[in-house]
């Protein structure tokens, strides 16, 4: 059902003499397919794209069709891992759960997704750029420019330039009078609507989700490392997930259910601190999913662009499953700037050590073979 929000002109727009504010109805976000509410897709598809992508990077392991792109040789993998596959599948689902009530409560919480104020959104940035225009003269004047002058020889063949030299003032585009006052009623310029909308649509949205990633990897930075830096904290909860020291895709959130709480709690006050809508919140689950599988590959593939939009990689992480790196390289899930700013970074000789572990893996294969009558 609509509803119908009037606007009456703001004493901003009194004073400042700017153009008024559209009214609008507020109707409720129709859902992306019909029949599922954006808040119970965005749960499935951040579900499907975890195993999605494990099982394809499962069939690339069972395949060995990529075997030079390896973080670990086949002897490793066999040698290494302290739990079967199946326990790793069956506490992915049990952390999948998890997600899913935290998840449907925090929905519960979100007020109802509306649109129609879009335009009024956008006009209300196209009035904030007014009012910024209004500090150019003295800006200018502060470099000895007379911004008047300037404004009043460049208003034949540029108008728009001058009114925005003048302060914001655009004679031109005035609307007409106002009925009750008899004043003009000034209308915003085309560059003035074009750019509110690219703030909107585009800059708005972008910051929000760059707010959202920062407070996720604060989260997991500081959680992780409390984790690994307490004897107990890491024996009773986190020491599970370690038991993979040759990480793989699906076993990505292999945790105890503690730990997948903590994990959940930080990605929902994330949303919360960045005011993401539920498709917004949507984009950024399935991408924060995403590439925490592909951060537990196991492949250095160099044609996968999540593997070099940061340092913080597959490459990067496993090196922290690792027992002579395990008390480094914390960051989780997109930017290492918390390990580098506290100087928890491995900078260890990493292609000596990963020869230790491959050959000590394949000495136990190597034994094995000769002990077998």
């Amino acid at each position: 059902m609509a509803t119908k929000i009037p606007v009456q002109p703001s004493n901003a727009s009194a004073v400042f003499d700017l153009p008024p504010l559209p009214s609008f109805s507020l109707t409720p976000v129709q859902p992306l397919i019909a029949g599922i509410p954006d808040l119970y897709l965005s749960l499935i598809v951040t579900f499907a794209a975890y195993w999605l992508l494990s099982l394809f990077f499962h069939y690339i392991d069972i395949t060995d069709i990529w075997a030079r792109y390896r973080l670990h040789t086949p002897a490793e993998i066999l040698k290494r891992n302290h739990v079967s596959r199946y326990e790793v599948v069956r506490d992915v689902l049990v952390q999948q759960i998890i997600q899913t009530v935290v998840g449907v409560a925090l929905g519960l919480t979100e007020p109802e997704d509306m649109t129609g104020r879009e335009d009024y959104d956008i006009a209300r940035w196209a009035q904030r750029l007014r009012l910024a225009q209004r500090a150019l003269p003295q800006l200018l004047s502060l470099l000895g420019l007379n911004a008047a002058a300037i404004s009043k020889n460049v208003s034949g063949n540029h108008p728009m330039i001058a009114g925005l030299l003048a302060g914001g003032k655009y004679p031109s585009l005035d609307m007409g009078l106002d009925v009750l006052s008899g004043a003009s009623i000034p209308s915003f310029a085309t560059w003035e609507i074009f750019t509110a909308k690219a703030i909107y649509w585009y800059l708005v949205p972008a910051l929000q989700l760059g707010l959202a990633v920062f407070c996720v990897d604060t989260w997991q930075y500081f959680v992780h490392r409390g984790l690994h830096m307490n004897k107990w904290l890491y024996t009773t909860f986190h020491s599970r997930h370690h038991r993979l020291y040759v990480p793989y895709a699906f076993g990505a959130l292999y945790n105890t259910p503690f730990e997948a709480f903590l994990d959940t709690l930080g990605a929902s006050i994330a949303y919360k601190v960045a005011g993401l809508t539920t498709r917004q919140g949507m984009v950024f689950f399935v991408f924060s999913t995403i590439k925490t599988v592909d951060d537990h590959c196991g492949y250095s593939l160099p044609w996968d662009p999540l593997q070099h939009i940061t340092s913080n990689n597959a490459g990067y992480h496993d090196i922290h499953h690792q027992s002579w790196g395990i008390k480094t390289n914390f960051s989780q899930p997109f930017f290492t700037f918390w390990d580098r700013l506290l100087g928890t970074i491995w900078r260890g000789d990493t292609a000596r050590r990963y020869e230790q572990s491959q050959k000590a893996a394949q000495f136990k294969i190597d034994a094995e073979k000769i002990q077998v009558p």
